[in-house]
């Protein structure tokens, strides 16, 4: 939240620069934008979240199982019931959203409600409110956040380079200055998407395996999130509403598997914002 609040503060800094404002006035314009900004982001990101993955509220009478399977799991978890979502795709995942327990949600694809047995569901919804109890869903929701400021800093800054860059009257000394103003915008569009990736795997690689071992803790049966895990693995997890900001929240992820041989290998599985499953059940079968 505190990288949120200066980046924004940052892009309404010269954004009020650029319309006329000066000084401590743009400073403090600034400052309150972004304060607005992040109360805003705070409370309305995994409402962001859930349109944008098109996530359907599930009917309690088309998904009593579901529901049931989640009230009891929230009873043994002391936990409030979070809101349950659906999402039509053949692709077997999940993800958990929100800013605290007690405004939460747990979002299941169809094909893993297809796919599964009652105890790998069971699981698997363990899994994700392991996540939820543990406020992982707090700093992975609001990690969304953070890439969209930096983008739109970088693309001011080369934007506001190049309209000083294009005055022609030879009496004005700051036109100069053009060039250096362009290179903090393209040194920050550079960086942004890698800061984003590298703050995905802090907060996905983690949580992921914390939460596989809270699960089992959940459902004193190992064997059910191994099962899952295993179904997962055999075949696509790639959904249509996965992207690479919000990769992070999904039990495995929703982007196409990066290529494990080659020269890039190393890089390639670096950069994964989830460990893969196969290690996941191995370290399952450990407990």
């Amino acid at each position: 939240m505190a990288t949120y609040v200066v980046v924004t503060t940052m892009i309404g800094w010269f954004f009020f620069g650029l319309v006329g404002l000066g000084g401590l006035t743009a400073a403090v314009a600034a400052v309150a934008f972004a304060s607005a900004s992040a109360v805003a982001a705070y409370r309305l990101s995994d409402v962001v979240l859930l349109r944008t993955s098109r996530g359907v509220a599930a009917d309690p009478l088309e998904f009593a199982r579901l529901h049931n399977l989640v009230e009891g799991l929230c009873v043994a978890a002391g936990l409030p019931k979070p809101g349950i979502f659906v999402i039509d795709d053949s692709a077997p995942n999940a993800f958990a959203t929100g800013r605290s327990p007690r405004h939460a949600s747990i979002v299941l694809t169809s094909g893993l409600l297809d796919r599964l047995t009652r105890i790998e569901l069971e699981a698997v919804v363990a899994h994700e409110l392991a996540r939820v109890k543990n406020n992982d869903i707090q700093v992975a929701t609001l990690a969304v956040t953070v890439l969209a400021p930096l983008t739109l800093l970088s693309d001011l800054l080369i934007r506001l380079a190049w309209w000083n860059g294009g005055r022609t009257d030879p009496d004005d000394r700051q036109g100069g200055a053009a060039p250096a103003a362009a290179i903090p915008g393209f040194a920050l569009l550079a960086v942004a998407p890698v800061t984003s990736r590298l703050l995905n795997l802090v907060v996905s690689r983690r949580s992921e395996i914390v939460a596989d071992i809270a699960a089992v803790s959940m459902t004193r049966y190992p064997p059910g999130l191994i099962g899952a895990l295993e179904k997962m693995d055999a075949e696509s997890t790639v959904v249509h509403a996965g992207g690479r900001a919000t990769a992070h929240l999904w039990l495995a992820s929703p982007l196409a598997r990066t290529d494990a041989e080659g020269r890039l290998a190393k890089w390639n599985v670096m950069f994964d914002t989830h460990p893969s499953l196969s290690d996941r059940i191995d370290a399952l079968r450990e407990i």
